[in-house]
């Protein structure tokens, strides 16, 4: 008989209202849970129902063929690779092979991704997140109870630092798919509460939402890793590769598995693992902050930026 709150959209959305009710005082510990049966479905048919009923339903556009449009203007105008792309996905399943939740960790090769079955040019099999069964649950709780349930259990908690959340234009033809503003905003809110003045060099390790490949790419530009149209750039570099400046999705991230409505809250729970050093063989060297993020809907429409910190 506790007061129940349902979130529709990605599990990091419940996170960022269950802060809220913290913050303002209503509750001192607020369990959040998601879970996801993929399985159940079929995911990219019914996200065509997320588009407008009368014109762009009849056009079968689903997340898939959205995020084909937003892939293929992505890397005519600034010249991102396929090969980039399957970088990516060559990284996240390497990655995975250190994390004993992901479903799909794998040693594959460029070759072996632009070889894969093409869903929507120009994403591949192997450049898409797998369909996945899940579940994730935190906890947050208030500053008083943090402190008293942490001495109790001897164990140093995860500070959230900053948030910021966003939600862009619906219609697609509506916003200019290559800049992602509405994850810019979203991420300058949170670097403004965490006192975040240079992304690359002040955070130490990203959880981001990567149902795509290029969306990882396109999504470290969002976030201020570099500048617009050079996170071909950062992966060609080595910089989000483990061992890197800046590693991103040691986790393996959505590639390796994505329980989808789950996906953001993993995300959250993956950088809470690493500042508090719990994230074993995926462990980044003293990581003390981390950033997550959560995006849902088409071409990621819903941008939702989590720090946290020791």
């Amino acid at each position: 008989m506790k007061t129940e709150t349902r979130i529709a959209a990605d599990g990091i959305a419940a996170a960022y209202h269950a802060l809220m009710t913290i913050l303002s005082g209503t509750f001192d510990v607020t369990l959040v849970v998601a879970h996801c049966k993929g399985s159940e479905g079929s995911h990219y048919s019914l996200t065509n129902w997320v588009f407008d009923p009368i014109y762009q339903q009849k056009l079968g556009l689903d997340y898939l063929s959205a995020a084909a449009l937003q892939a293929s203007w992505y890397m005519d105008k600034y010249g991102i690779t396929e090969e980039q792309c399957a970088k990516v996905s060559v990284k996240n399943h390497r990655n995975a092979l250190k994390n004993p939740y992901a479903q799909m960790p794998m040693n594959i090769t460029v070759r072996d991704v632009l070889n894969s079955k093409i869903l929507a040019h120009p994403i591949k099999h192997l450049d898409a997140a797998p369909v996945s069964d899940g579940a994730c649950a935190l906890i947050l709780a208030s500053d008083q109870r943090t402190k008293k349930i942490s001495k109790l259990k001897g164990r140093d908690p995860a500070w959230i630092k900053g948030v910021g959340n966003n939600l862009d234009f619906h219609y697609l033809g509506d916003r200019d798919l290559t800049k992602c503003d509405g994850l810019i905003l979203a991420a300058r809110r949170t670097y403004q509460m965490a006192g975040i003045e240079k992304p690359l060099k002040d955070i130490d390790v990203a959880e981001v939402s990567e149902p795509f490949s290029y969306q990882e790419l396109l999504w470290t530009e969002g976030l201020g890793f570099c500048k617009r149209g050079e996170g071909g750039r950062l992966i060609d570099e080595g910089v989000t590769e483990m061992g890197g400046e800046l590693p991103v999705n040691p986790s393996g991230g959505m590639l390796a598995g994505n329980p989808y409505t789950v996906a953001g809250l993993t995300r959250l729970a993956e950088a809470t693992l690493q500042v508090r050093g719990e994230a074993y063989g995926r462990q980044v060297f003293d990581a003390r902050i981390a950033l997550a993020l959560g995006a849902t809907g088409p071409c990621g429409q819903a941008q939702c930026v989590i720090i946290v910190g020791k």
